[in-house]
């Protein structure tokens, strides 16, 4: 008997792939549990449909990460914080305050999306990735000055 997994089961496969099982096993524990449902010919163009559809989805996110990634490899973002000796500011720049100053450039990133391992706390240039799809990162230039008073 063909089955089509509706969820990943241990020992048999994952969501969404086809499998020959025993009858006994499909009609008396997967599809009474939710887990399968009957491979019929309508099952399986549906199947295709949504896998097809899953993939022009994934791919127009790609394409629209790439774009979003060549127009955030221009911006440089300029922070102006009170800083101490040496150039040790008294607060810190933040994954929150470098995904506020995007959002204001009108680029919607997560700030959970930005590879900043500790806050900046220091007066400098630095350069910080920014991950927008799997395997899509951008650079951006986020510069730290002093402020003047």
């Amino acid at each position: 008997m063909k089955v089509i997994l509706k969820e990943d089961v241990p020992g048999l496969g994952e969501k969404g792939e086809i499998k020959d099982v025993a009858p006994g096993y499909g009609r008396n524990l997967l599809i009474p549990r939710g887990l399968a449902e009957e491979a019929t010919p309508g099952r399986l163009r549906d199947l295709q449909h949504r896998e097809q559809a899953l993939k022009n989805k994934k791919r127009r996110q790609k394409e629209e990460s790439l774009v979003q990634a060549e127009q955030l490899e221009q911006q440089e973002l300029r922070f102006r914080l009170a800083a101490g000796e040496g150039g040790r500011l008294f607060g810190s720049v933040t994954a929150a305050d470098i995904a506020g100053e995007l959002q204001q450039l009108g680029f919607s990133v997560d700030k959970k999306k930005i590879l900043l391992e500790e806050p900046i706390k220091a007066v400098g240039r630095y350069e910080i990735a920014v991950k927008l799809y799997s395997g899509v990162e951008a650079g951006i230039i986020v510069e730290v000055e002093e402020e003047v008073s």
